[in-house]
C-alpha cells in the first residue's frame, strides 16, 4: 500500500510555481494576482480563504482579500464582481462558497469572467472541460488528476467508481476520468443517493473516488484487493481529546481500507492540500493567458 501524499506533492507544486514567479520577477514581468471574495463570517470559509492568501505569499503571487458583510445584497456582490472582472491587475479571482441565503449562487458564478474563473465553475469552463478543450479545471478534481499522474497510477481501461455527483467534485471527476489521455481512459460509473446496489458497484471498482462527506462510509469489505482509493470527504467530528474539540475525518475507514488497497489518500493531508496548490496553478495559467492576449 502506498499513501498518495497530497501534502508533499502540493509542496512540490508550490516550489515549481515559486520558481516560475522568480523568473517573472527577474524579467521584470507582472507576477500573478489572485483575489478572493468572502461574504460573511463562516469559520471554515475564513480559515480556507486565509490559507489561500498565505499560499499566494509563499509562491510570490500578489493577493487581494475582499471581505463583505453577511448582509451584502446580491446587487452589491454583482457590482464587486464587475469591478474585479474589469480590473486588469487581477488575473483570477474566486468567490468563496457557501454564500448567504439572500444571494443566488448560480447567478454569481455566471457573472464571473470565464477568463478569470480560476475555480473552474463557470459553465463556459465546465463545458470546455467536458469537450476536452484547454480550460480551468476545478481545483479539487485537478488536484486528484495531479496526484494520480505524479504517482504514476495506471487509469487506462480501469473501472472508476465516483461516489457523489456534486458540481465541484463528483460530476467533473466522472468526466475527467473518462476522457482521452492520462489520467483518464477509464470506464466510469457515477453513483449517488439513488443508486441501487451501490455497495456491489463499489466492490467491482479498480479506482474509487468518494466525495460524500459521510464519515467512514467506505468500509474494507466494500473494496476489492489492490484498488485505488481517493478520499475527498472532509467532516469535523467531535473529539474532546483534541485541543480544538474535533478531528477531521474522511469518507473512508482509513485504518482498515488501507490494508487492502494499492494506493490511498489520507484525510487530512491527501486531496485537501492539492486543492489550494491547483488554484495557484490555475492562477498561473490565467496570468499566462492574459500575457498572450496583451
Amino acid at each position: 500500500m502506498k499513501v498518495l501524499d497530497g501534502k508533499k506533492i502540493s509542496n512540490d507544486i508550490k516550489n515549481e510555481i515559486a520558481a516560475e514567479v522568480d523568473k517573472m520577477k527577474s524579467n521584470e514581468e507582472k507576477v500573478p494576482h489572485l483575489a478572493a471574495v468572502i461574504v460573511g463570517n463562516d469559520g471554515a470559509s475564513l480559515t480556507y480563504v486565509g490559507s489561500k492568501v498565505r499560499a499566494c505569499e509563499r509562491v510570490g503571487f500578489e493577493s487581494t482579500l475582499v471581505k463583505m458583510p453577511s448582509t451584502t445584497s446580491e446587487v452589491e456582490l454583482l457590482q464587486k464582481i464587475k469591478e474585479l472582472n474589469e480590473n486588469d491587475a487581477i488575473d483570477g479571482f474566486i468567490v468563496q462558497l457557501p454564500l448567504p441565503p439572500q444571494i443566488d449562487t448560480q447567478k454569481i458564478l455566471m457573472a464571473i469572467d470565464p477568463d478569470k474563473d480560476v475555480d473552474g465553475f463557470h459553465p463556459t469552463n465546465f463545458g470546455k472541460m467536458a469537450l476536452d478543450m484547454s480550460t480551468f479545471i476545478p481545483a479539487t478534481p485537478f488536484g486528484i488528476l495531479e496526484l494520480l499522474e505524479r504517482y504514476e497510477v495506471d487509469t487506462k481501461g480501469k473501472h472508476t467508481v465516483v461516489v457523489g455527483r456534486s458540481h465541484i467534485v463528483g460530476r467533473p471527476m466522472s468526466i475527467l476520468m473518462g476522457r482521452r489521455g492520462w489520467p483518464g481512459n477509464s470506464t466510469v460509473t457515477l453513483t449517488h443517493s439513488h443508486t441501487k446496489n451501490i455497495t456491489q458497484i463499489i466492490s467491482q471498482a479498480d479506482i474509487i473516488i468518494t466525495a460524500l462527506g459521510t464519515p467512514n462510509f467506505l468500509k474494507a469489505e466494500m473494496v476489492k484487493d489492490d484498488a485505488v482509493v481517493i478520499d475527498v470527504g472532509i467532516t469535523r467530528v467531535a473529539d474532546e481529546t483534541r485541543e480544538k474539540g474535533y478531528r477531521i475525518v474522511g469518507d473512508v475507514d482509513f485504518e482498515n481500507v488501507s490494508k487492502k488497497v494499492s494506493y490511498i489518500t489520507p484525510v487530512p493531508g491527501g486531496v485537501g492540500p492539492m486543492t489550494i496548490a491547483m488554484l495557484l496553478k490555475n492562477t498561473l495559467l490565467a496570468r499566462e493567458r492574459h500575457r498572450l492576449k496583451a
